[in-house]
């Protein structure tokens, strides 16, 4: 399938109040009527209004519609007029279709599976939205608008992409022939607004308890990580616990996509890059934490740990960096170290077993797991402190845990967070740095 081409104009991005940014802007070739007329008119029009606030181009556009449906002499009602102006708004200065969806607080993921099927995640939970396309090549026209002002490319010899929004959240576009529906564009949003330790104990994520303890951990520079599978919500638990992180410190974040918001004045972040178009240039996380070795870091965050850097980091973690964080994929705790020896041994170093579980036992000091459970919520479902290694077995601890007990009459799960009764091994770490571990934190259950 071949892309539309598209006409040399600049368009202002949206979250942007200055001067527009290069972007090429389709015509509409498909559909009819009076939308598709409309929007070829102002596509026309829209090279007069680069150099206009974003206030003022819409405005430009509202005045420019008028004056396009006065000179046509249509029949058309209010509702209808509003209608069509709206949607040429979105195709303009927006993401076509889904710009309602992206601009829903309450939308935390978007998913375009073809023209007339599009899903938005809403609390944890998938619904079918009403929102459609005209047909794939006005899908891959949105594609191209996102991808086009970064760089990247899009097409039958490139038909994967990973890029980001200008608010940051992450975009994921792969098109045929690798998709054989057609099109298919997944939107991850991420909030101007970071959560904060309050909003997670609000939504029920973890105890009071809880966080006063990981905050402490974060402070006293213990080495962490944070697992879970895929929507888990790992990266905005990644981004709370950061903000535990002294204001006077210097931090490196390390990213596929960059996600992270931090509070702290101080901070570096660093972003992988893909290969360009004759296959050379990469720069992968790896690459990136060996260069931040060398940048003073007293913290290194890396967004995801996925291949050969995780012994980059572990040897970090060992060498003096204490404090570092980072996120994993895993189903648990003990699945996070078994997923650690696998990324280790992709680094193409023969080590023994024992070798590299010493490393990941002596690097790690506590693993935080979360989970997006069946009704949609997300919970910190243990924390668990890593104890050493016991011959070739790296001993595991869990302080607290999220137990499930059923389901309520509104299909919500129902349970408690508990601990182990066990004082752990860190607290005293922790008093010798300065924070009071009230025993009732290892002791009592919610």
């Amino acid at each position: 399938m071949s892309l539309l081409k598209r006409l040399g104009k600049e368009e202002l991005l949206p979250e942007k109040n200055e001067k527009a940014s290069t972007l090429l802007l389709p015509r509409m070739h498909t559909g009819s009527g009076l939308e598709s007329e409309l929007h070829n008119y102002l596509v026309e029009e829209f090279d007069k209004m680069k150099d206009s606030s974003e206030e003022d181009i819409h405005k430009l556009i509202e005045e420019k519609s008028e004056n396009f449906f006065a000179s046509r002499q249509t029949n058309i009602t209010f509702e209808d007029k509003k209608r069509i102006i709206a949607s040429a708004k979105d195709e303009l200065i927006g993401y076509g279709p889904i710009t309602s969806c992206l601009n829903d607080f309450s939308v935390s993921e978007v998913m375009v599976n073809g023209p007339s099927e599009v899903y938005v995640e809403r609390e944890g939970k998938l619904e079918k939205t009403p929102v459609t396309f005209k047909d794939h090549d006005h899908i891959l026209q949105v594609i191209e608008k996102i991808v086009h002002p970064l760089g990247r490319r899009i097409d039958e010899s490139s038909p994967m992409v990973d890029a980001r929004l200008p608010d940051g959240s992450r975009v994921n576009a792969i098109i045929p022939p690798l998709a054989l529906n057609g099109p298919t564009l997944t939107i991850r949003k991420f909030s101007d607004k970071p959560f904060t330790i309050k909003d997670l104990v609000r939504f029920n994520t973890l105890t009071k308890d809880m966080a006063g303890f990981i905050e402490a951990c974060v402070q006293s520079k213990m080495n962490i990580f944070i697992s879970g599978g895929t929507g888990s919500g790992k990266t905005s638990t990644l981004n709370v616990f950061s903000s535990f992180i002294n204001h006077g410190e210097r931090i490196v974040t390390i990213e596929d996509a960059a996600e992270l918001k931090l509070p702290q004045s101080h901070v570096v972040s660093l972003e992988s890059r893909p290969e360009n178009m004759e296959g050379k240039g990469a720069i992968t996380i790896r690459d990136l934490v060996k260069n931040a070795l060398r940048m003073r870091p007293d913290r290194i965050i890396i967004g995801e740990v996925r291949s050969a850097e995780a012994l980059d980091m572990l040897q970090a973690m060992n060498t003096g960096h204490n404090g570092s964080l980072g996120t994993g994929h895993a189903n648990s705790p003990r699945d996070l170290l078994a997923r650690l020896e696998t990324m280790i041994l992709m680094a193409g170093i023969d080590l023994p077993v024992r070798a590299i579980r010493e490393q990941i036992a002596g690097a790690l000091d506590l693993i935080i797991h979360q989970e997006r459970l069946k009704d949609g919520t997300r919970k910190i479902t243990h924390i668990t402190e890593v104890l050493g290694l016991e011959g070739d077995m790296i001993v595991l601890q869990d302080i607290y845990r999220f137990k499930e007990t059923g389901m309520t009459s509104d299909g919500k799960i129902a349970g408690s967070f508990t601990t182990s009764g066990l004082r752990p091994k860190c607290a005293e770490v922790l008093q010798m740095n300065g924070h009071d571990i009230p025993s009732n934190w290892f002791s009592e259950e919610w």
